[in-house]
C-alpha cells in the first residue's frame, strides 16, 4: 500500500481469483507452514491443497522455504507469503471481477469460522463524496491500513480487515 504497486501479470490475477489460495496466503502469513498442515487448518484435501500452493509458488506469492524431515522422516516444505499480493493491481475488469469474488468468499469462508459472534465488528454506511473527496477517503483509509502493517506485533491478537468500496447503485444520482 505505502509502494508502489504494478500491475499484476495474467498469471498473478488468476492465483488471486481463488478463495482457497487468498485462504493459504492468509494462513502462512506468520508461520511458515507444510501442505499437510495447511491442508489441516483448512480441512482440505492435501493434493487438491498441492496444486493451489504450487501456483501460489509459481506466481511468487509463496515461497518454499528450507525442505525438512517430518516426524516419520518424509521430506516437508514449509511455505511463507512472500506479500507480493500487497504490491500488485489487477487492472483487467474481468479479472478484478474474479479476485473481489475470491476475497468476498474467502472473506465469509473465514468468518464463519469465528465463534463468538461478537468477535466479528463490521461496519456498513453510506456517503456521497465528489471524485476527490472520494480519492482523499481512500488515501487516508489505505494510510491507516498501511501505518499499523509497518508496525507488526508478534504478541498481538492476529486480525483480518475486509475493506470494500462500491458504488450505491440503489441510491444512484
Amino acid at each position: 500500500m505505502g509502494e508502489m504497486r504494478r500491475p499484476a501479470t495474467e498469471a498473478e490475477a488468476k492465483a488471486l481469483a481463488s478463495a482457497l489460495r487468498l485462504r493459504i496466503l492468509r494462513l502462512c502469513l506468520d508461520e511458515a507452514l507444510t501442505n499437510k498442515e495447511i491442508a489441516a487448518r483448512l480441512d482440505a484435501n492435501p493434493a487438491t491443497v498441492l496444486h493451489h500452493v504450487r501456483t501460489l509458488v509459481t506466481t511468487g506469492f509463496l515461497a518454499a522455504l528450507q525442505e525438512r524431515r517430518g516426524t516419520r522422516g518424509a521430506k516437508e516444505i514449509p511455505y511463507r507469503a512472500t506479500l507480493k499480493s500487497w504490491r500488485v493491481s489487477i487492472v483487467d475488469s474481468d479479472a478484478r471481477a474474479a479476485s473481489n469474488r475470491a476475497m468476498i468468499d474467502a472473506f465469509l469462508e473465514e468468518v464463519q469460522l469465528v465463534e463468538e459472534p461478537g468477535a466479528v465488528r463490521l461496519i456498513r454506511m453510506a456517503l456521497r463524496l465528489s471524485p476527490q473527496e472520494q480519492a482523499e477517503f481512500m488515501r487516508r483509509i489505505g494510510g491507516v491500513i498501511e501505518e499499523f502493517v509497518q508496525r507488526p506485533d508478534p504478541e498481538g491478537e492476529p486480525l483480518s480487515i475486509f475493506f470494500a468500496v462500491h458504488p450505491d447503485v440503489a441510491r444512484s444520482a
